[in-house]
């Protein structure tokens, strides 16, 4: 480390005003303030001092992924490996890398399913990172402002947000959509109204929904007895498509007895069935929310008011029942292991940026996230899964919710304090 330490202050020179490379100085303050804590010290009159600076806290959002990330891995090379016939081959460089470690595409196999996951997994991860990243960079020169930790977080959200065959142009294009116009257009990290992550996956929704709709998660491409993908709708997806005949019978739906599915509410919460990357495993999911409720960086009032939003709207759904519509009988302990549920409540609903910052306010936008995303997933034909549109809908809103809270305190102290 000290080797690193003395290299980069020799090449500080180069970067710092009148060097031959001053406009990459963001670049450079980037990589050293990642790998080491700044060495700038207040001078002057004594401040209040906080722990809690950026740095931090997206640290601490990365540390909360963890297991939704570890999940994605492993259940990206499961559904591949459980999915392939046991005389299939995997298609191209994959299978190369397969037959190199020698793991086969058995999905009882642990290692097989993690060699394989990943094989998916890091390509999406390292263009969200290096497309994304650039984008920063580039607006950081021209700016002329430093480069802040505020993609961290987004890169690590993008690539679970993502189907696992999603084609990799497409992930470029889409996170640099995100970071451009989900953000930088507003002035930069702490600036931007919207989610950049959720831009990101909304503007791949609509621009390309043969790659990334809500009810097929999988691409095939077939060659012979090869294969690259599965392609195959998520439960959600199913459940949209169920026959009149079903209704009334979710539970049978879901276990596969009736149109095919083996999918148990165990599994589910698990995370072992098909869907994007990150967002299958409920368990994953609570761990995280766990790691943010304790360390104070998420609201928990925007958890708790999102599930009585949920919870409130799926009931009345249920009590009102439907012929036509398997969704609307469904009970909420199945919406809540299946979509983008879990992920969306835990680490999209509750971004400090977007979010409102009264306390109040937290709560009313919880509740309406919660109420929208399941109205647009029972309701709306078009549209199995409602969670992204559901929280980028409440970020535009986000400001006016607080604004209704300070103003509704401010009527209150003034009616206390009247003569």
């Amino acid at each position: 480390m000290k080797f690193l330490r003395t290299l980069l202050d020799k090449q500080k020179p180069l970067f710092e005003k009148g060097g031959k490379l001053e406009k990459l100085y963001p670049l450079y303050e980037a990589n050293d303030t990642f790998l080491f804590t700044p060495g700038k010290v207040t001078q002057g009159a004594s401040h209040a001092r906080d722990a809690v600076d950026l740095k931090r806290i997206m640290i601490t959002v990365v540390v909360a992924l963890i297991p939704c990330l570890l999940m994605a891995v492993y259940n990206t090379g499961y559904q591949a490996n459980a999915n392939l016939a046991p005389d299939a081959s995997i298609e191209g460089w994959r299978g190369a890398v397969i037959g190199l470690i020698g793991v086969g595409n058995n999905s009882a196999n642990p290692l097989a399913n993690v060699a394989l996951g990943l094989l998916y997994f890091l390509p999406v991860f390292i263009v969200c990172f290096v497309a994304g990243g650039g984008a920063e960079v580039v607006f950081s020169i021209v700016r002329r402002h430093d480069v802040n930790e505020g993609f961290l977080v987004t890169g690590f959200l993008i690539p679970l947000v993502v189907p696992p065959t999603i084609p990799l142009w497409q992930v470029a294009v889409g996170t640099i959509f995100g970071v451009v116009i989900g953000k930088e257009v507003f002035g930069g990290t702490g600036m931007n109204i919207l989610n950049p992550a959720l831009v990101t996956r909304a503007f791949l929704f609509f621009a390309y929904p043969g790659q990334i709709s809500g009810d097929q998660c999988w691409i095939a491409v077939t060659k012979a007895n090869q294969v690259d993908g599965f392609s195959g709708a998520t439960a959600l997806g199913q459940l949209l498509a169920a026959p009149g005949e079903l209704i009334g019978k979710p539970a049978a739906i879901l276990a596969g007895t009736d149109v095919g599915m083996s999918i148990s509410w165990m599994k589910a919460f698990v995370g072992l069935i098909p869907g994007s990357m990150g967002e299958t495993s409920t368990l994953a999911c609570i761990f995280g929310a766990a790691v943010l409720i304790l360390t104070g960086v998420a609201s928990w009032r925007i958890m708790v008011a999102v599930v009585l939003g949920s919870f409130a709207t799926v009931t009345a759904m249920n009590l009102i029942g439907s012929e036509t519509n398997a969704m609307i009988n469904l009970p909420f302990y199945w919406h809540a292991v299946l979509g983008g549920w879990a992920f969306g409540l835990v680490f999209m609903a509750t971004e400090p940026v977007t979010a409102p910052y009264t306390d109040k306010g937290r709560f009313v936008y919880g509740l309406l996230i919660g109420i929208m995303a399941m109205l647009i997933r029972i309701i709306n034909p078009a549209f199995p899964e409602g969670m992204m549109l559901a929280i980028l809908l409440m970020n535009v809103f986000a400001p006016l919710i607080d604004y209704g809270a300070i103003s509704a305190n401010m009527r209150r102290r003034v009616a206390r304090s009247a003569v």
